[in-house]
């Protein structure tokens, strides 16, 4: 397989405003949304963005170079971020803020005036692939192709309106209805023929990936969705040289366990059972509350150990690992998640000890800076000359896309090592391989 070829120059043309396109402008776009605004205002700190906070070891480490990465490479700046989304609600992002009830109404009224001039474009959406809510907001077209089209046609108006050359989209809305890769997902040209005949196997967040591709703005799927993790759609993304990435934001339990998880497989302690539940009562919560949309969930949550641990290279230790993960709806806890964590573990000769974690988290602040960095990053790869799958943003996902005939790595500290890397790589410095024998002989 060839080696990419970095369009370093690309990669320091910055200039101009960048579009952020938001389908769902529900409680993590919004806080997104109002944490950009507050920073930009100088009320409020980046905290937990690698774009805005994180720095890069350059060389070893006795040269003490660490610059920042937004001076490693050239990323948009909070100013030139231009935000603009659809959503099956009316309200305009501060209500929407508002009703989320994520952030405290202080800090929202400090940006109140650029929050209320962001209102939702008509959202394509059915009932049929998110069952527990609905709303008013939502275009009517006659197939789901017409529905692409409108699409684009507000994309197109965006970034006229706007006076933008770049854009990204970054899926925030609702998790979908369990769907199997199907025919209809093989090549683009059958996707295409299933848009106009309104195949069921196609669900809204499809349409806006392909929408998003065919405009030329690179897609992020924040969802555990199929959505772009198909083929005809990374045909889509290849042939029109834009990149994608996914699945499913990695915020609260499933961050905890790509912590964990590569702790004790580095030490080679056993684990005989894992068993998570949550509790959470946003509207993430009422659409899990679903078995079909808990499905979707289920699948990305419950892949991550299998693959950190690889039971088939250390049966002792993994083969007849019990996992089981439970969501469960619960609405005076609002957006502030709970996870537990029971873990039944065995150490030299077999001992048993347990690990128990009770994450209080709060689901929309964790997934923030994880949009702000993707759009970023994104848009650095846009620019970079880098298109298809985006497996070196996998930092940022619980279920991360990969090339056919890999398997997808949740190691969080494999795949940090991977997203420095390549940055280091675009900005034309030396890797890092942390092998370090020339210090002591």
């Amino acid at each position: 397989m060839k080696e990419i070829e970095i369009d370093r120059e690309g990669a320091k043309k910055c200039e101009g405003k960048l579009g952020v396109l938001l389908p769902g402008l529900g409680a993590v776009s919004t806080t997104f949304i109002a944490g950009v605004l507050a920073i930009k205002k100088g009320i409020a700190k980046p905290i937990g963005s690698l774009t805005q906070m994180g720095t890069a070891r350059l060389g070893k480490r006795t040269e003490h170079k660490v610059p920042l990465i937004k001076d490693l490479v050239h990323l948009a700046k909070l100013d030139d971020l231009v935000f603009g989304g659809w959503d099956i609600f009316e309200e305009d992002c501060y209500q929407s803020a508002l009703n989320a009830g994520v952030l405290k109404k202080e800090l929202l009224d400090e940006v109140r005036e650029e929050l209320e001039r962001i209102t939702p474009w008509k959202a394509v959406f059915s009932k049929d692939y998110v069952k527990n809510i609905e709303g008013p907001n939502v275009k009517e077209e006659k197939t789901k192709y017409d529905l692409a089209q409108s699409l684009i046609e507000d994309i197109q108006k965006f970034e006229e309106k706007n006076n933008l050359k770049r854009s990204v989209m970054v899926w925030c809305a609702s998790t979908e209805v369990f769907i199997e890769e199907s025919e209809v997902h093989r090549d683009i040209e059958s996707f295409e023929e299933g848009l106009k005949a309104n195949d069921k196997a196609i669900a809204p967040s499809m349409i806006y990936a392909y929408a998003s591709l065919s405009a030329g703005v690179p897609f992020i799927n924040g969802a555990p969705n199929l959505t772009v993790d198909i083929p005809a759609l990374n045909q889509l993304a290849k042939e029109k040289r834009l990149p994608v990435a996914g699945k499913d934001f990695k915020t609260g339990q499933t961050l905890m366990k790509t912590i964990i998880a590569p702790g004790l497989k580095a030490r080679l302690l056993g684990i005989k059972g894992w068993f998570s539940t949550n509790i959470l009562g946003n509207r993430d919560g009422e659409v899990l509350d679903d078995p079909e949309a808990f499905k979707t969930k289920e699948v990305s949550k419950l892949s991550v150990l299998e693959y950190i641990l690889q039971p088939e290279l250390y049966p002792e230790l993994y083969k007849d690992l019990y996992h089981k993960v439970r969501i469960n709806y619960y609405p005076p806890r609002g957006d502030n998640k709970e996870g537990w964590d029971n873990i039944d573990i065995f150490g030299w000769l077999g001992y048993p000890m347990q690990i128990k974690v009770d994450f209080l988290c709060r689901d929309s602040i964790l997934a923030a800076p994880i949009v702000l960095d993707l759009a970023l990053f994104t848009d650095l790869a846009k620019r970079s000359g880098m298109y298809g799958i985006q497996e070196w943003l996998s930092f940022y996902f619980k279920s991360p896309m990969c090339g056919l005939g890999l398997y997808p790595e949740h190691d969080l500290f494999i795949q940090l090592m991977k997203l420095m890397n390549t940055l280091r790589y675009i900005a034309d410095e030396e890797l890092i391989t942390h092998l370090g024998l020339d210090y002591y002989y």
